[in-house]
């Protein structure tokens, strides 16, 4: 091992911290991201024109935002947020600081995704539920998001597994992480073992995430 990895041995403090730094950063900016994209899809859902409580204007707007959000670059983002993310937080350099540009990155196309999994819950269950006098929290509650779950769930997972490469982005700007040790050390410096064992990280927990979201999947899919 010493052979094949001698500069990663030398660091073995500093790449669980920076594992630790990656996890820290994709939970919170997960949890946050579920919240807002959760909320922001399911209004999209029900404003949008034949929708539960339509409003052309609130849907216009929510929809333009998330179109415009997802189309900067994250890198881009990443600086263009910077003056919010220091009044936010007090500064743009460290792990906490990243979950700003982290979560308004990865909200919108979360958003989008529960918006496409809600719209494939059957309309005749959503009509029903309507011609039973339920009302419009109820059906949300009731139908979109319980018969949706399963669906939500799955687009979560691809959102988390997505969050996970912005995090190796942020470490571009000094946000700690695998990413940072990648590029501030292994790609820096030459030193490809850093590289390559930081990328295997990063692999384990797509995977990791993968595997427990598709289990999750199983479990609550009402198909």
């Amino acid at each position: 091992m010493a052979a094949l990895i001698p500069n990663v041995l030398q660091m073995k403090a500093e790449f669980l911290q920076a594992t630790w730094e990656t996890i820290y950063m994709t939970f919170f900016s997960a949890l946050i991201s579920a919240v807002l994209g959760l909320l922001f899809g399911v209004l999209l859902v029900v404003t949008q024109p034949g929708g539960l409580l339509e409003d052309r204007l609130t849907y216009s707007v929510l929809d333009k935002v998330v179109n415009l959000l997802r189309s900067i670059p994250f890198i881009i983002l990443l600086a263009v947020i910077s003056p919010l993310t220091n009044f936010l937080i007090g500064t743009t350099v460290g792990t906490t600081a990243a979950l700003v540009p982290l979560i308004f990155g990865i909200f919108p196309f979360y958003a989008r995704q529960v918006q496409n999994a809600l719209l494939d819950v059957d309309r005749g269950v959503v009509e029903a539920a309507e011609s039973m006098g339920s009302s419009p929290m109820a059906i949300i509650f009731r139908v979109y998001l319980k018969e949706g779950l399963g669906d939500i769930v799955r687009v979560s997972i691809v959102t988390v597994i997505s969050l996970i490469g912005l995090t190796t982005m942020a470490g571009a700007i000094g946000s700690g992480g695998l990413g940072d040790i990648a590029i501030s050390i292994g790609y820096a410096r030459f030193e490809n073992d850093i590289t390559f064992v930081a990328m295997i990280i990063i692999l384990i927990m797509v995977f990791a995430v993968q595997i427990i979201g598709d289990w999750i999947a199983k479990k609550v899919d009402h198909h």
